[in-house]
């Protein structure tokens, strides 16, 4: 898949997808709003908003209020591939949201998780 349909689809499809993966392994959607709210700056309110909007998955954290400067030192591989080595400013972005989700559902303490 290209990073352009993954910028395209749609957050409402994609993020109960997050949510699903790490309530699988026992973790909360509360869990997985408190990692992207601090990934993203979106509070839980706009969270629920963004799901019942038409926003794609690109804009969504094309337009996230305040991007955590901690993100940085998220490191590790997702679907095989290096957070940290991706070229893509976006899609490093998407990546990083979809490695914490991989820890919480690990069972990574929550504190761990939002360095």
């Amino acid at each position: 898949m290209t990073n352009d349909k993954v910028f395209a689809m749609s957050f409402a499809k994609v993020y109960p997808m997050l949510i699903a993966k790490a309530e699988r392994k026992g973790r909360s959607r509360d869990e997985v709003f408190a990692v992207t709210a601090w990934l993203t700056g979106y509070t839980n309110a706009q969270l629920e908003e963004l799901l019942c909007s038409d926003i794609t998955y690109g804009d969504f954290f094309r337009n996230a209020p305040a991007l955590n400067p901690a993100r940085k030192q998220i490191k590790g591989s997702i679907c095989g591939v290096r957070v940290e080595t991706i070229e893509d400013p976006l899609m490093q972005e998407i990546r990083i949201l979809d490695k914490l989700v991989d820890e919480l559902a690990k069972g990574k303490p929550m504190e761990k998780i939002m360095r």
